[in-house]
């Protein structure tokens, strides 16, 4: 029979009882319950004993209830239902009738009958608060049941009975902290001839292993139970003293040895504050406590982590320690060294004491000495790195620590990246970095973690984390006066992680930094400021958002500005043009931040009114280059393309006046108002530029599907036109200025000079336009509508 079928036909016999109780059949529930029982006589598949164990028990629990169910009935109603008394939670055994009495009698009778011990002891234990119903303290029961499951011969049948017993006391409602502890002490009593053999060796077999593992569930429970019931009682203190806590080592009755299993589970129940006074004689009792029942590491390192848990006296505290350390000290296993160790690392930094941590760093690198470390040892010192990192504020602190570099090259596989990256984030939260050898350390760490991280295909929150934590480092890096030596950081930053895209705009961004940091030094840094441009101009290119892309160049424009170098910032500007066009012509880019996109070419135009013009050259080719990347990008929707189209407009009107609004803020840079004062033919280049733009942006208008869009669009050109586009009087030519107020009667009154009339009812007849294909759209009572003409006095 296999476990399927085996658990199938205990399902069986279960449905089987409760069929025949509802069919008033006590008798045959009865001897079903007895036959489902007597399987926890069996115990030759020891791994299958817990779920068995747990079938039969909750059957037991059933009938258990039912049997209940059925004498507080016949207490509490009469042969014909007449209601006799209804009995409270506290009753007593003199409220309960005769016949309920009998009832009850005779139930714990059939059971005494049973011939087997253990379907005898747990169908008692199954009716054991039935006892409430004939006396009121069954003191008697509870002792002669304790009496009875030490006749149990099998050690995993009677510490799963005497759980069973336990968890029924508990429900009996009488479980005081004295049958608790008898129950401990009988389990000890039992497990002492298993731990040892006939010469009295204590040595650990697979077949102990699998037993102890299987009994740990029970003593844990029972542990539990027998806490919570001191702490009720109010007498923890009397019931550690009767399991042998708390008496002086000269009396004649202090015995320190304690089962490991008993002694784990009591120390992982104990209160704080009792694990603190009673540290000392805890050690003392792990120390002595050396059977194949449980790991002594896992005792030792118990009893560290419970005293983290509260507010340990500092008086006893360093000799603990130290006792630990060398303890600890005398295995051979570095896993096992570094469990315990780990548990009182955080007392160890708590309490200031430098010479015990020294000692165990020092044991450290001694048992990894020539030693590739396993995945379990890899975790512990990984555990034990991250609560050094995590109670220094400061990584120079960290990095004084005896022998940590050392132990830190211990580390490997995942373990290392965790703690790298913990490295790596106490490295740059404390502002700038400029201590050469933390920088080479994190630089170090840096390369780690990109090393064992795939930037190319995987796409997660760890490879962002990473990215973010390395260019944070870059960034916070300041070598002071070495800029050439900050410059050289960057190159080998850029090689050494190729692969973050995040990185590249921090490299940029540093580079171009530096260059105005020499800048401010003065003219004699003019070279390397050069370097600096150069560096940024290279790294560019291997920026992949267009937004970030187009942003840098601009960026690195305005720095080349400043220091004067006119070629660089025209090589610059026209890069991000080119680059601009060619994201424009760029099929498949849906994704790019348009309304970015749109941002940056404004920002673009602003920048363009410091750059001064080419007289050599074709002055009107950025602008175009502009114009024509707009016009045929497909990107940029129509109400985009309105917006762009309104910024070159209000460039060419800026750069056609006499003064402009704002210059570069180096002195040696000459703008276009001085650069081309005085010349016409520049002037009537940006005029017919303009309305070249003008007659697209009314198209862009037009071509907008969105009834509401549109109209909006228009109002947008109307305003901007109304800011930009005025004829003036000009002995020579018509200009663009930027009037204070614009109106249809000051439009059309104009008269220039040289036959220039139809300039002005041009630009008459386009605002009308726009203004009559908003109405059409709004309607007039708009409100954007209705301020624009106010705006306009029309």
């Amino acid at each position: 029979m296999n476990q399927q079928e085996y658990m199938a036909k205990v399902h069986e016999l279960r449905d089987g009882i409760t069929c025949a109780w509802q069919a008033e059949d006590r008798v045959t529930s009865l001897k079903l319950s007895i036959k489902v029982t007597k399987l926890l006589m069996d115990t030759t598949v020891l791994q299958f004993y817990p779920t068995v164990f747990v079938i039969v028990t909750d059957m037991l629990d059933m009938l258990g209830d039912m049997v209940w169910e059925r004498i507080k009935q016949k207490a509490e109603l009469d042969i014909d239902g007449t209601v006799i008394c209804s009995l409270l939670n506290d009753f007593q055994a003199s409220d309960i009738c005769l016949e309920a009495r009998e009832t009850c009698y005779n139930w714990f009778c059939k059971v005494g009958s049973v011939r087997e011990l253990l379907p005898r002891i747990y169908l008692e234990l199954a009716i054991l608060p039935c006892w409430r119903f004939l006396i009121n303290q069954p003191m008697e029961v509870l002792d002669r049941l304790l009496m009875m499951v030490r006749g149990l011969a099998d050690p995993l049948a009677s510490l799963y009975c005497r759980l069973y017993m336990v968890h029924r006391m508990q429900k009996f409602g009488f479980c005081n902290s004295g049958y608790l502890i008898k129950c401990i002490k009988d389990i000890e009593d039992v497990l002492a001839p298993i731990l040892v053999d006939k010469e009295g060796y204590s040595y650990i077999t697979d077949d102990k292993k699998l037993f102890f593992s299987l009994i740990e569930p029970a003593i844990e429970y029972i542990m539990k139970c027998l806490f919570l019931t001191g702490r009720q009682e109010k007498n923890v203190l009397g019931m550690l003293e009767e399991l042998g806590f708390g008496r002086k080592k000269l009396h004649s009755s202090y015995n320190p040895s304690h089962m490991s299993i008993l002694l784990h589970y009591l120390l992982k129940e104990l209160p704080s504050e009792l694990v603190s006074s009673l540290a000392m004689e805890i050690l003392d009792m792990i120390k002595c406590s050396n059977d194949c029942s449980f790991s002594q590491v896992l005792n030792y390192k118990l009893l560290g982590t419970r005293l983290s848990e509260g507010k340990s006296q500092d008086g006893f505290l360093s000799s603990l320690i130290n006792e630990v350390i060398q303890a600890a000290s005398q295995y051979q296993s570095l896993y096992d060294y570094l469990r315990i160790i780990d548990a009182y690392v955080d007392l160890t930094l708590q309490n200031k004491m430098e010479n015990h941590l020294d000692a165990l760093l020092d044991d450290i690198v001694r048992l990894s000495c020539d030693k590739f470390l396993t995945e379990e040892e890899q975790a512990s010192l990984q555990s034990i790195i991250l609560k050094l990192l995590s109670h220094f504020e400061n990584l120079q602190e960290v990095l004084s620590l005896n022998h940590f570099i050392e132990i830190l090259d211990l580390m490997s596989g995942t373990s290392k990246s965790s703690v790298n990256m913990h490295l790596l984030n106490m490295g740059t939260r404390n502002g700038c970095i400029s201590d050469s050898t933390t920088v080479q350390l994190l630089f170090e760490v840096s390369q780690a973690l990109y090393d064992a991280t795939d930037f190319v295909t995987i796409k997660d929150d760890d490879n962002r984390q990473t990215s973010h934590l390395i260019s944070r480092f870059v960034e916070m890096v300041d070598y002071g006066a070495e800029m050439e030596r900050h410059l050289m950081f960057l190159a080998e930053c850029r090689e050494a992680f190729n692969g973050i895209h995040e990185l590249k705009e921090t490299l940029v961004r540093s580079s171009n930094t530096l260059a105005v940091k020499a800048l401010k030094a003065g003219k004699k840094h003019i070279n390397f400021v050069k370097s600096c441009l150069a560096f940024s101009e290279v790294t560019i290119p291997s920026v992949s958002t267009p937004t970030k892309h187009l942003n840098l160049y601009l960026e690195t424009a305005e720095v080349a500005l400043l220091g004067g170098l006119i070629s660089h910032s025209d090589g610059l500007v026209m890069s991000a043009v080119e680059y601009l066009e060619n994201v424009a012509g760029t099929d498949g880019l849906r994704s790019i931040d348009v309304d970015s996109m749109a941002s940056v070419v404004c920002k673009l135009c602003s920048l363009l009114v410091m750059v001064p013009g080419n007289p050599e050259k074709d002055v009107m080719e950025i602008l175009q280059s502009i114009f024509s990347a707009t016009c045929s990008s497909s990107w940029a929707m129509q109400r985009l393309k309105v917006k762009l189209f309104c910024a070159i407009i209000s460039l060419s009107s800026t750069l056609s006046q006499d003064n402009l609004p704002y210059h570069c803020a180096n002195p040696e840079i000459i703008g276009n108002d001085l650069l081309f004062f005085g010349d016409s033919s520049y002037k009537q280049e940006l005029v017919s530029f303009t309305q070249l733009v003008l007659g697209e942006l009314l198209n862009a208008i037009e071509k907008e599907s969105s009834q509401i869009v549109r109209g909006n669009l228009a109002l947008e050109a109307c305003n901007c036109i109304s800011s930009a586009l005025v004829v003036l009087f000009s002995p020579e030519f018509c200009i663009f200025l930027i009037p204070e107020r614009l109106s249809h009667s000051y439009i059309t009154g104009l008269v220039t000079c040289f036959d220039d009339v139809q300039m002005n009812e041009k630009v008459s007849q386009v605002c009308l336009r726009l203004l009559e294909t908003a109405k059409g759209c709004l309607g007039a009572n708009d409100r954007y509508m209705e301020s624009t003409k106010k705006y306009l006095q029309l």
